[in-house]
């Protein structure tokens, strides 16, 4: 143990453990610095979480990338393409690719007794992956699809489900705008709620089949593929990795293809998501600012306090380089006690949030129903040691008023 450490902890604490330095000051240090540190954690621990609900929601409607026909338009009324099987199995052997699905979407007009509903009635196949709507199911089941009959089943969202005032069971005929219009009646055999409200008001899922009779199409005509990819960091890496090896593929009715990502399908969305990350580097900034600033004016009132001491040190002989090192050893402990309490506060505040969603949000608005939180160990280490680096930093400046203590005019002073 060096000498500056020993002197430091000799001033931090006595031999009973019992704080030495001036309590009101360090106190307000020590607090600043934990609440600092657990707002930091929070901040970060709800946007990575809230990111990630939102991405998921897009990604559960849409699938990471989605290959449709280059003549369709934005519409829901799309093009068809023609997909072969050799198609199908050259996407499935990528390492990139996690599943591929087939599906066909129509818009429609559900029409009851008392009200009606515009809605996009989305046709899927017996491949498509369910997980999603599985975890956000609250009513019946996931719909059934087999590969040669074709069932009047769908799925449908409690947003729709309560404005039409339709329960679990119940048939509806919906209407198709086309020459000439067209009516199916369904039944619901499931009702999902993903509280992603601008998707929930639309989607109705259904055999891809009642698309392909709708609108007159063969049985290898869909309006795209969905792509699940392995690696959602390298989303548009694979994105573009398609787009080459298909560019100058065509299918048999002499269609190109167009290759989007959910980031391309959906730009508004995730470029919201981006300014987040904005807004939570402010937060980090203004909060190591302010720990700063407090343990700046403890660390310059701990050593007002010791000025007597630190002319006893000079006059022994130690030079003004050791004596700043104690100054910032004491700093150091300061710190880290503060970083211990602003943990315990973040990890508590996580744990109740996770076991009990105590902080509710607005659905509508913020398409999740109580305040999101991920515990990431990373990015909660690099807070920390972040926190404690740029603190110190900050206390290296006032740490050379030790310079400007006389020994002749402190050793007197008490």
């Amino acid at each position: 143990m060096n000498a500056e450490f020993f002197i430091a902890q000799r001033i931090y604490s006595n031999k009973d453990g019992e704080r030495k330095v001036s309590p009101p000051a360090i106190r307000v240090a020590i607090v600043s610095m934990a609440l600092g540190i657990a707002v930091m954690i929070l901040s970060v621990a709800v946007v990575i979480a809230f990111k990630k609900e939102v991405r998921n929601k897009v990604i559960g409607f849409g699938s990471h990338i989605q290959l449709t026909n280059l003549d369709s338009n934005i519409s829901y009324e799309t093009h068809p393409i023609a997909v072969s099987d050799t198609l199908l199995d050259e996407l499935r052997r990528m390492p990139e690719i996690r599943h591929v699905q087939k599906f066909a979407t129509k818009p429609g007009i559900i029409k009851t007794n008392n009200d009606s509903q515009g809605i996009i009635l989305k046709g899927i196949d017996g491949d498509y992956d369910w997980n999603f709507f599985r975890r956000n199911l609250i009513a019946g089941e996931a719909l059934t699809v087999g590969p040669d009959s074709t069932t009047n089943n769908v799925l449908i969202s409690k947003v729709i489900a309560d404005k039409l005032k339709l329960n679990l069971g119940d048939s509806f005929v919906t209407y198709f705008i086309q020459e000439p219009v067209r009516a199916r009646r369904f039944t619901i055999t499931g009702i999902y709620q993903t509280n992603f409200v601008d998707y929930d008001k639309l989607f109705i899922f259904s055999d891809i089949k009642q698309i392909r009779r709708l609108s007159g199409w063969d049985k290898d005509m869909v309006s795209g593929l969905e792509l699940q990819v392995n690696d959602y960091d390298r989303l548009d890496d694979t994105a573009l990795q398609l787009y080459y090896e298909l560019q100058t593929r065509r299918d048999r009715l002499e269609n190109s293809f167009y290759i989007r990502s959910i980031k391309d399908l959906n730009p508004m969305i995730f470029a919201w998501l981006d300014v987040l990350d904005m807004n939570v580097a402010v937060i980090l900034l203004l909060m190591v600012i302010v720990a700063g600033l407090s343990m700046i004016s403890g660390l310059l009132i701990i050593i007002l306090e010791k000025a007597n001491m630190i002319g006893i040190l000079k006059a022994l002989g130690e030079n003004n380089s050791s004596i700043r090192k104690i100054f910032l050893y004491v700093s150091v402990f300061l710190i880290g006690k503060g970083l211990l309490w602003g943990n315990a506060i973040a990890f508590a505040v996580i744990f109740i949030q996770k076991q009990f969603g105590l902080f509710k949000l607005d659905p509508e608005t913020y398409y999740v129903p109580e305040v999101p939180v991920d515990l990431n160990l990373l990015y909660i280490l690099l807070i920390n040691a972040g926190a404690l680096i740029v603190t110190l930093l900050m206390l290296t400046g006032p740490s050379y008023l030790v310079a400007k203590i006389l020994p002749a005019k402190t050793i007197r002073f008490e």
